[in-house]
């Protein structure tokens, strides 16, 4: 009987088990990896991020105080001040959400790889909540979702610093 077939696949099978062995010892010990975001991540995180209420940014102090604040009650409830938003009717109310979940919903696709229109359908309706309902809530956060475009999609979209943050 012909053995020379049964030595090549025996020397096959130790060459393979050694390559293993030698990987397995001089293999990358940077030990275990970090978890990858996944689209789903980054959708759920922008979603937090951009249906968040607006806050108030607190002005720079720029003299020292001159007399120091009370303290609050331990138990008293302190409040953080709140933008003042134009109250919207009922319809309109209605009709801005429905355009903002319109944008967050093109925002998720336009995020998508090999999307062909990307960001226009976004940016249309957050153009055209902030021309319809300038100074309310959905108008701001309208605008910085137009804000949170990458910047080299601004020039394509046409998209100005005035259009983000609006002088008044």
């Amino acid at each position: 009987m012909n053995t020379f077939w049964l030595k090549v696949a025996g020397l096959v099978i130790v060459v393979v088990a050694l390559i293993i062995i030698v990987n397995k010892f001089t293999g990358s010990k940077s030990g275990p990896k970090p978890e990858q975001k996944t689209v789903y991540d980054v959708w759920e995180h922008d979603d937090k991020r951009l249906r968040a209420e607006p806050e108030v940014n607190a002005p720079a102090v720029t003299e020292p105080a001159t007399e120091i604040p009370k303290a609050a009650e331990p138990n008293q409830i302190v409040e953080q001040p709140k933008m003042q938003f134009k109250e919207l009717s009922l319809e309109d109310e209605a009709r801005a959400s429905e355009l903002f979940e319109m944008a967050l919903s093109e925002r998720k696709m336009g995020r998508l790889p090999g999307v062909r229109l990307g960001f226009k359908n976004m940016v249309d309706h957050c153009r055209e909540i902030t021309r319809r309902w300038p100074d309310s809530e959905y108008a701001f956060k309208a605008r910085r979702m137009l804000g949170a475009i990458p910047e080299r999609y601004w020039k394509q979209y046409h998209i100005t610093e005035e259009e983000i943050n609006p002088k008044k």
